[in-house]
């Protein structure tokens, strides 16, 4: 069964403009503002909560754990690349399919 998790913070791009500071490499700022939008309840039974420690990307949904790695060189320097393929990284650990469709995010247990 595939369900909605959540929507994209649009308002998380702006932490890539040449004019906000980051000296991370890979847009720290952009990934926590990208990812707060997965913590949340849906359905009633998925209980879904995503956090960033240093290049680590960790999704938990309803006890199944998956990690994901932003790698800057095997996938991209576009921190945007970089996140949504460590995202679905850490989904298939878990168990599950990742999807970004029309700005929302999906999850389908595998």
């Amino acid at each position: 069964m595939k369900f909605k998790i959540g929507t994209e913070n649009k308002e998380a791009e702006q932490k890539l403009e040449a004019n906000f500071v980051d000296n991370s490499g890979i847009g720290v700022h952009y990934m926590d503002a990208y990812l707060k939008p997965f913590n949340s309840k849906v359905e009633g039974e998925y209980e879904i909560k995503v956090k960033r420690k240093g290049l680590k990307v960790s999704l938990k949904i309803n006890g199944e754990v998956g990690h994901g790695l932003m790698r800057r060189l095997d996938v991209s320097p576009d921190p945007r690349v970089m996140l949504q393929a460590a995202i679905t990284e850490a989904a298939n650990e878990a168990g599950y399919a990742y999807s970004l469709e029309n700005g929302a995010f999906w999850l389908e247990k595998n």
